[in-house]
């Protein structure tokens, strides 16, 4: 009977932190505003989708993807997408900027989620108009999760990129391309498994990937982004050229303020496409 009643206390208590997460409150009340203004209209209408697994394997490695439904074209195309995990301790994860050269506003990528959450995809579009898809995930910890005890090794290899496209690439198609990029992307919350001291943040917080010098890509990024990042999102080669990509890091004092951050590196790479 004891057995019976301590689970049901469990049960119980998880489906008051399952409600307490999907609380839209914090939402309504303080993103909103930050990102967006309090009185803007937000259609939730499809134009996005938002794929997330409903429990995550690793709360570090939340693999996230986002749909775009419409093509990126001149007169209508997808200018910005904001992404955010509403209860992390520091909910904005990245704003992605786009173009009618991006072809498609398909995005991917995996974050950290630190405890049950929406994570949320706001799209603007070049008329300013907003639309957003939100999925619930079950996660814990993710911003906490150990470094490990390879540092030093990540550290070494900090900055190293490589891109991995389509196996055909066609002239004036959307094309699918791979960046990984080789970044620990420290949060501030994490412990040194070797010295057992808390690490102070390292994190990637801008990156531009252009195609030709024309922009396909403009992120800022910031912690939830996961340790050596991967994004996937589409370009249009229009006949041989150079994709580049350039990332920038920073530090700051604070794993929830950017008061007060520091500059650190510049980093870029480039690889000749020819459709």
């Amino acid at each position: 009977m004891k057995m019976i009643l301590v689970g049901l206390t469990s049960l119980f208590l998880v489906s008051l932190q399952v409600q307490a997460a999907r609380d839209e409150t914090t939402w309504n009340t303080q993103l909103k505003q930050t990102f967006f203004d309090k009185n803007a209209e937000i259609k939730v209408d499809g134009l996005i989708e938002i794929e997330a697994p409903y429990r995550a394997e690793d709360p570090a490695l939340v693999p996230i993807k986002i749909i775009s439904k419409i093509p990126q074209q001149k007169n209508k195309y997808i200018k910005r997408i904001v992404l955010v995990v509403d209860k992390n301790p520091y909910p904005f994860v990245g704003e992605f900027e786009f173009t009618p050269e991006s072809g498609k506003a398909d995005l991917a990528m995996r974050v950290r989620v630190n405890t049950y959450s929406y994570v949320r995809a706001i799209a603007e579009l070049n008329d300013g108009s907003l639309h957003m898809a939100k999925k619930f995930v079950k996660a814990s910890g993710g911003c906490s999760a150990p470094i490990g005890t390879d540092l030093d090794a990540a550290m070494r290899r900090l900055g190293k990129m490589k891109f991995r496209l389509d196996d055909e690439v066609k002239a004036g198609k959307p094309t699918m391309a791979q960046l990984l990029i080789s970044h620990p992307n420290i949060t501030g919350m994490q412990m040194d498994q070797v010295t057992r001291y808390i690490k102070k943040s390292h994190f990637m917080d801008k990156l531009v990937v252009t195609y030709n010098n024309k922009p396909v890509l403009t992120a800022k990024t910031d912690i939830a982004i996961s340790a050596d990042p991967n994004f996937r999102f589409y370009f249009i080669p229009e006949g041989k050229g150079e994709l580049k990509a350039e990332f920038s890091d920073i530090t700051c004092e604070s794993p929830t303020s950017r008061k007060v951050c520091s500059s650190k590196n510049s980093y870029s790479k480039t690889q000749t496409v020819s459709p």
